[in-house]
């Protein structure tokens, strides 16, 4: 039952990584304005960025890297957090617009989720629908 589920969220997880990743290399005017101020060399690290989220993308839908792609997907995700707080607390415009508390509050809070699915979707863990083994 899980097999297809978990399937298609790494197919959903690549797809959205790896055009995040090429949306870094190619425009990253967005991602450098909410890079935060303590960030060192600040194009150097979105353009890795860009090509950790391409790696991370295409390792998922390798079975031999698959788990491994997981861990750094969500490592990533844990690691650009800061960015999506300076953008929603310092109010940054991207474009000339900036984005409320409707944007931020459900994407902030949502990060937790997106460092699960990375995890869950290569099978990095089964929790929790690991099923429980019955009593000796």
């Amino acid at each position: 039952m899980t097999a297809p589920v978990r399937a298609a969220l790494r197919w959903l997880l690549a797809l959205a990584y790896g055009y995040a990743g090429y949306r870094h290399l190619i425009a990253p005017a967005p991602f450098l304005a909410i890079t935060p101020s303590w960030v060192p060399q600040p194009a150097l690290v979105v353009a890795a960025t860009g090509i950790a989220e391409i790696a991370g993308a295409v390792g998922l839908l390798i079975p031999a890297t698959r788990k491994a792609a997981g861990w750094g997907l969500a490592l990533y995700a844990l690691c650009v957090w800061p960015a999506n707080f300076h953008h929603a607390l310092a109010n940054v415009a991207i474009g000339g617009d900036t984005l409320g508390w409707w944007y931020h509050g459900p994407r902030l809070a949502a990060q937790p989720l997106i460092i699960w699915s990375a995890l869950w979707a290569s099978g990095a863990t089964d929790w929790p629908f690991r099923r429980k083994s019955p009593p000796p």
